[in-house]
């Protein structure tokens, strides 16, 4: 356990990549998206309570979802903060930040998002030298190392050691890249100083209330206020008028980006296996594959693949998913809609769901 260390998870965002699984009303950070019997919340929670301890944790997400995740982390109500609606990542973790300023003072803060897969030891070691660089001042993010050239991701770039004896791996960040095109990407990983961006950040609290104060004034105003108002009788008036008004824009970049062109970021890299679970070809990287690269998230007793490889089939409707002649297909069946795709084609899921957010709502 890591003294004085607190953890938020956001869980929030509905996962239209992963539609008809995740939807608004049951994001995929309420499922069990690998098999292993835990949701994916729950199992962001079992990682991180033996680092804060059993108070340690708290949960930032909608109000819609917040019984289901009352359900899944059992935890007191005091834990679960919840937003009237989605206002982005720096409103939920300036939000909780404030909260735990105000209970706990200026303790040191670790952000988790809720849907991420996370597996090896290396984890806990990254946190514990990111908390290092916290304590010395700095905002550390954990940076993944790159198994390849991906395009779905931001990149951090990991400047020259800080010198901290007890974070030996944590280094200045120079510079925050979102989203490259293929042949850069390929330049970032040939350098050997470029991590994936998982938007993992830690803190000390008043740390990063400071430099909101500084770079998005309006929004740390509002927080504040709304933080010394939430565990009081006064709490759902002060929402009512603020919260509808808060910025909306991600601590990427309110925080992370111009912090970093000042000098103030530090990245710790994490020598563990991470996915975001971003669309269903990722998915089934995390599912184990019959001799014929099938591979199941549900009942197999369900499923037939008849001359048909690595093929991916959630079979959630109760009838029989039967693949004759197609390689690598997605089939995402559930009682009231059913997707058939390809892997190669399954970041394209996100844009069918925008059509039948004007055709089909009820559906999302």
């Amino acid at each position: 356990m890591i003294p004085l260390f607190r953890a938020i998870v956001p869980a929030g965002g509905a996962g239209t990549r992963l539609w008809p699984l995740s939807r608004a009303g049951a994001p995929k950070f309420l499922h069990d998206l690998t098999g292993s019997g835990r949701t994916l919340l729950q199992a962001t929670v079992d990682r991180l309570l033996p680092l804060t301890g059993p108070d340690g944790v708290v949960v930032v997400t909608g109000e819609r979802h917040r019984l289901a995740v009352l359900d899944q982390v059992d935890f007191p109500e005091s834990a679960i903060l919840t937003e009237p609606s989605p206002r982005e990542s720096m409103a939920a973790i300036g939000l909780a930040a404030a909260v735990l300023l105000e209970r706990e003072g200026d303790v040191v803060v670790g952000s988790f998002a809720a849907d991420h897969v996370i597996a090896g030891s290396g984890f806990a070691d990254a946190v514990a030298e990111a908390v290092e660089a916290a304590r010395a001042g700095y905002v550390a993010a954990v940076g993944v190392t790159a198994t390849g050239p991906s395009t779905a991701f931001g990149y951090v770039r990991a400047g020259e050691p800080l010198g901290l004896s007890a974070a030996p791996r944590a280094r200045r960040v120079p510079a925050f890249t979102e989203k490259p095109d293929a042949e850069t990407a390929a330049g970032y990983l040939a350098t050997g100083d470029y991590l994936w961006n998982a938007s993992m950040y830690v803190f000390r609290a008043q740390v990063l209330l400071d430099h909101l104060a500084r770079l998005r004034p309006a929004l740390h105003d509002d927080l504040r206020r709304i933080a010394a108002a939430w565990d009081t009788p006064d709490r759902a008036a002060v929402l009512d008028e603020l919260w509808g008004g808060l910025e909306s824009v991600a601590i990427d970049h309110a925080i992370a980006e111009p912090l970093a062109a000042e000098g103030g970021m530090a990245v710790v890299p994490g020598l563990f296996d991470w996915h975001d679970v971003g669309d269903f070809a990722t998915l089934a990287d995390l599912l184990p594959a019959d001799d014929h690269g099938t591979r199941v998230l549900g009942d197999p007793g369900q499923v037939l693949t008849v001359e048909a490889r690595g093929a991916l089939v959630v079979p959630g409707s109760g009838r029989t998913v039967v693949v004759l002649g197609l390689d690598d297909v997605v089939v995402i069946d559930t009682p009231d809609a059913l997707l058939v795709t390809t892997r190669a084609r399954a970041q394209e899921v996100k844009g069918a769901v925008e059509v039948l957010r004007r055709r089909r709502p009820e559906l999302l």
